[in-house]
């Protein structure tokens, strides 16, 4: 299979995880307002705020290929730029897991007991892991050798990008970063309208509707590219479209990392206190932004200082 076909695979798989994650990604956050969570015991309240903290680490992984796909490689195919995907892809699905286990316990334990939350969380937990790692790697110790050859001969390739190609991978990235934005989008505004949003304090309401400008925008800037398209090109493929499409796509990852950063301080201030709250949305913040401009800015950087890169790049932009 050429590499172009390989990339545009692994992002359609990387869109069905981030569809999966947004349901419960979405769950979480609307939880901590729902009129039963304060009758929970103390440790599933706090197990609810260990869960969104593990979704968003996996929700910031699977939107990670996208903005390092811009920054590091400019849109264009690459060896490297398909391990990174399928890297990152397998990274993310370890914290679902963990995160998908931990929602069972607390929603089996209200409705059955204790013994059965733990029993089910943690069998969730190993169907989950089980399915996504062990199953695939048992699989792979006595088939797929050969089509494993065959990628990893490909693993330093920079193979010349058809303009078209560049901006169906734009556009599948920024399908990829929608849903995450939408399912938070949706939380923040149902929880207005409940009583336990009116009894935040005032610094925590505050901080959610300049959350709830900062993902809106986000949304805008994702659908932006297509609208441009359309009324700027009639459709068809442009240099000028792929450059204005990934700069939106981008830009729109610095207002949903601040969006989502704030309203982890909401939700975890609420479940636990303000303090903690505080510490959840910096270390959200720090994740998101790291994953999506700080590794792929030093990996671009990286690269600028390879003579061998510099080469490969070179001889790339002069097929193209």
């Amino acid at each position: 299979m050429q590499l172009s076909k390989k990339i545009k695979t692994a992002l359609d798989e990387t869109r069905m995880l981030i569809l999966g994650a947004q349901i419960l990604l979405g769950f979480e956050l609307r939880a901590a307002f729902s009129e039963g969570f304060d009758k929970l015991p103390d440790h599933a309240r706090d197990i609810e705020a260990i869960a969104l903290m593990l979704m968003t680490v996996s929700v910031a992984l699977m939107i990670a290929p996208g903005p390092y796909h811009r920054i590091v490689e400019g849109g264009r195919d690459s060896g490297p730029f398909y391990r990174v995907t399928t890297t990152i892809s397998d990274l993310a699905l370890l914290p679902f897991g963990l995160a998908l286990g931990l929602d069972i316990f607390v929603s089996i334990e209200h409705v059955v007991g204790s013994a059965a939350g733990i029993a089910s969380g943690i069998a969730g937990t190993i169907v989950a892991l089980g399915m996504w790692y062990g199953l695939p790697r048992a699989v792979a110790t006595r088939t797929g050798q050969k089509e494993r050859e065959m990628t990893e001969r490909q693993r330093d390739e920079r193979p010349p990008t058809p303009l078209h190609v560049k901006i169906e991978q734009m556009l599948t990235e920024a399908r990829v970063i929608l849903p995450g934005a939408q399912a938070l989008f949706g939380f923040q505004l149902a929880i207005v309208l409940t009583q336990a949003f009116e009894n935040l304090p005032d610094r925590s309401r505050l901080v959610h509707a300049v959350s709830i400008g900062l993902v809106a925008l986000a949304i805008m800037l994702l659908m932006a590219p297509a609208a441009y398209h359309r009324i700027v090109y009639g459709g068809e493929d442009t240099q000028d479209m792929h450059r204005v499409g990934s700069a939106m796509m981008t830009a729109a990852t610095a207002p949903l990392a601040l969006g989502l950063a704030g309203d982890m301080y909401v939700v975890i201030g609420k479940i636990i206190d303000p303090a903690t709250g505080l510490a959840a949305g910096l270390f959200g913040l720090i994740v998101l932004i790291g994953l999506w401009y700080g590794y792929p800015l030093a990996a671009a950087a990286l690269r600028r200082d390879t003579p061998r890169h510099n080469a490969q790049a070179k001889a790339s932009g002069q097929r193209s």
